[in-house]
């Protein structure tokens, strides 16, 4: 038996998030596919009933998926998963979190919003759930797990009415990155960072799913490479100098992260800070409403503090301002 045990599931972007980061690493790790079968065993170390969860002699049990990444990064720093330059550090935390609260959106209200893809997932996670079998009687458990996942929309923020922005927000991102990656192995470079872990993550989920995975294959070709690429990544070179990234990177950033997620970041912690139940923000295809969600803001917090504390590196307040990004970071 290995040191980690890492339990988790493929419909699970966050799972495949830290198992891809595992791998890059070079840990030794046994993955277990969450089931009824492993259920209580899970249920002995989990804080939350979501995964996934990551054990170790040395370590309590990890169920956030950025901060096992960060402690894979301090206890297993060769190959390193962070550029060297400060400023491309800062952004590829911007993007990490851009994967984990903003893209995670899209794909969960891709999935679960619509049909075929509600069906489809539901059966998926059904298999997964039964040991990789499918039940001879799977129509009404998988019927149970589609309703209960179609109620869960409002809690993340996708439901019917954000659909179109957050339909059309995936998209401009994938188009923008299929470009970055046209000249690029990974998004700084030779080599992942966080930031290639976690979005990644969630453009493989979608891929998984007839009505984003068609569109994905059809128009970004670089993008689904890639996606397959970090399944088990490798280092094939240094990071780039974030001037050499500038070109395809910053209209990434000015042409989406800033347009969506980070004001509906601010929004959100504003809202948290406030104790508000719900909260607004104005895009620029109209109204996006949903509950406040107090993890996302502390993430956020952590985000602006990182990034401060990099501001005096000359390139990232100039590559912000250019952004459109700079005051979300005063």
């Amino acid at each position: 038996m290995t040191a980690y045990r890492l339990f988790g599931a493929e419909t699970s972007p966050y799972s495949l998030k830290v198992r891809s980061a595992l791998l890059y690493k070079g840990v030794a790790f046994d993955w277990v596919s969450r089931s009824v079968a492993n259920e209580a065993e899970f249920r002995k170390s989990a804080a939350t009933p979501t995964v996934p969860l990551l054990l170790s002699p040395h370590h309590a049990p990890a169920q956030d998926s950025t901060l096992i990444l960060a402690a894979l990064e301090a206890a297993y720093p060769d190959p390193p998963a962070q550029p060297e330059e400060r400023a491309a550090q800062a952004l590829s935390l911007i993007l990490e979190d851009y994967g984990d609260e903003w893209l995670n959106k899209c794909m969960f209200q891709q999935r679960w919003g619509q049909q075929p893809d509600r069906d489809a997932a539901a059966l998926r996670v059904l298999v997964q759930l039964n040991d990789g079998k499918r039940p001879r009687a799977f129509k009404a458990p998988a019927k149970q797990i589609a309703t209960r996942m179609l109620a869960r929309l409002p809690l993340v923020g996708a439901e019917p009415e954000n659909a179109p922005t957050l339909e059309n927000s995936y998209r401009r991102f994938a188009l923008r990155l299929n470009t970055h990656l046209q000249d690029h192995l990974f998004i700084f470079g030779g080599r992942p960072s966080a930031a290639d872990f976690a979005i990644a993550a969630q453009f493989q989920q979608m891929l998984t799913d007839p009505t984003p995975g068609t569109w994905i294959r059809e128009r970004a070709p670089f993008l689904v490479a890639w996606c397959e690429l970090m399944e088990n990544p490798k280092a094939s070179g240094p990071f780039e100098p974030l001037a050499a990234l500038e070109a395809t990177l910053l209209p990434i950033f000015e042409g989406e992260v800033s347009r969506t997620y980070l004001p509906w970041a601010f929004a959100n912690a504003a809202s948290a800070s406030r104790e508000k139940k719900r909260f607004s923000v104005t895009f620029d295809d109209g109204l996006f409403e949903q509950a406040t969600q107090t993890y996302a803001a502390r993430a956020f917090g952590n985000v602006r503090a990182e990034i401060a504390a990099r501001m005096n590196e000359p390139a990232l307040p100039v590559f912000l301002e250019a952004a459109g990004a700079s005051t979300f970071f005063r």
